[in-house]
């Protein structure tokens, strides 16, 4: 079974379609499917529509940020998608055309990989061949480029490389070592990363927020470790080698997503974006 945060994050983009109203940002109930939780799983605490709408709508701005920018880099010829900690994502199962364009490989833990691609083959979603469940132990390795490579990635060729939701519960070293391992593959090659910023930075109005998932995260065993500035962030990439870097805020996604919406859903200020190309 995944992780309590890969289960939550699935939750959370189907209660979107379940409790806010149209347009949705992002329409998935796969991972719902893929879970089978209680038929009471919206009454749990972290699932309250009231008091999670801001971390559920950065959940979905984050998501949809990243399905776009896979879209685009496709119609432009890049063929390859690696996702890095996928946990439950959904992109095969829900954009089948695109999806098979590309070769997507998706990078997790060997008993997260082992339980999904059981729970596909139960469903009826199967695993075609150009998805691949690529098994590591981040834990034991930091290497992560020989599977992938062993899965069939083609490192002479440019590809997609995210890593979303990942970077607060890793070292800062590792962090940069994993940025260096991405500006090493091909030219014309784009990460994107997501980062939490420091308290300080954030809204006012969310820092109680941050504050409790901080205690909640550190509860679960899976504590929060890192939190950048945007330069910092910038900086780790440049150094990293990436030959362009920029910083996608928050807002800029809340206002490219969310714009016009009546019911007030609105991502919670804190999680911004680095997308860097080689």
């Amino acid at each position: 079974m995944p992780d309590n945060t890969a289960v939550r994050v699935a939750l959370w983009r189907a209660l979107h379609v379940q409790v806010d109203a149209p347009p949705h940002v992002l329409a998935d109930e796969v991972g719902l499917r893929l879970i089978t939780p209680d038929g009471d799983w919206r009454s749990r605490p972290d699932m309250d529509p009231r008091f999670t709408s801001g971390f559920r709508a950065s959940i979905l701005a984050r998501a949809r940020f990243v399905e776009d920018l896979v879209a685009e880099q496709a119609d432009r010829g890049v063929t390859q998608y690696v996702i890095l900690g996928a946990g439950l994502d959904t992109f095969v199962q829900r954009h089948g055309q695109l999806a098979g364009r590309l070769t997507v490989f998706e990078i997790d833990r060997p008993r997260t990989q082992a339980w999904k691609r059981e729970r596909l083959t139960d469903l009826g979603y199967g695993v075609p061949d150009w998805l691949r469940l690529v098994p590591v132990d981040f834990e034991a390795s930091g290497d992560w480029l020989t599977p992938l490579s062993a899965a069939g990635f083609d490192d002479g060729r440019p590809a997609v490389i995210v890593s979303t939701g990942v970077t607060m519960y890793l070292s800062r070293q590792v962090t940069a070592a994993t940025l260096r391992q991405i500006a090493g593959l091909a030219p014309g090659s784009t990460a994107a990363m997501t980062f939490l910023l420091p308290a300080d930075l954030l809204d006012e109005a969310d820092r109680a927020g941050l504050a409790a998932s901080k205690t909640g995260a550190h509860s679960a065993g899976t504590p929060f470790v890192s939190f950048y500035t945007p330069d910092e962030m910038l900086t780790l990439a440049r150094e990293a080698g990436f030959a362009d870097v920029r910083h996608v805020p928050g807002r800029e996604l809340a206002a490219r997503y969310f714009s016009g919406r009546t019911d007030g859903l609105r991502p919670s200020s804190g999680e911004d974006v680095l997308v860097a190309t080689i």
